[in-house]
């Protein structure tokens, strides 16, 4: 049970009661589970991140000239990654990827750091709606519904699909 796996979130995973959700069952895990964890902002260049149609949550797909803001975590055991892979289901695949942390430093002189991690690339191009999802919105409008009484997710489609 190693903490030495890393993800970069870009969607339902990037706000940490779905995180705690997916990987321990809870929302509010004991503070002693949330400090094995650590969640940076952080990009994702040459991809975008799309709405996938009739659902609540997102894709990211290689695309040219593009980024994606999201969130670089660390800490992820070999039983964390297991929990997101089965969440993440056959639509996507994780693959290793490299993404530019966020600088504290506003100066631009200093060097962008960059990670090797890993990223969940949605496989299915057809099931893309043409606009960006929109993590606020996700918030605001269905975070409740995917974390309603401490949610497993081990049957997705039955939370993710929109109303």
């Amino acid at each position: 049970m190693s903490g030495e796996h890393t993800a970069f979130f870009y969607g339902t995973l990037m706000a940490p009661e779905v995180f705690y959700t997916v990987c321990y069952g809870v929302t509010n895990p004991p503070q002693a589970i949330k400090d094995l964890h650590t969640f940076t902002p952080a990009t994702l260049y040459e991809h975008c991140r799309h709405r996938v149609k009739y659902a609540d949550y997102p894709a990211v797909v290689a695309e040219a000239g593009k980024s994606v803001l999201g969130i670089y975590a660390t800490g992820l055991t070999d039983a964390n990654m297991q929990k997101l892979d089965e969440f993440e289901g056959s639509e996507y695949e994780r693959l290793p990827a490299q993404v530019t942390l966020a600088s504290d430093d506003n100066s631009t002189s200093a060097a962008a750091e960059v990670r090797d991690t890993s990223v969940y690339i949605f496989l299915n191009h057809k099931d893309l709606e043409k606009r960006e999802w929109d993590y606020q919105e996700f918030r605001e409008q269905r975070l409740k519904l995917w974390t309603r009484n401490e949610l497993t997710f081990n049957d997705r489609e039955n939370v993710a699909v929109s109303a």
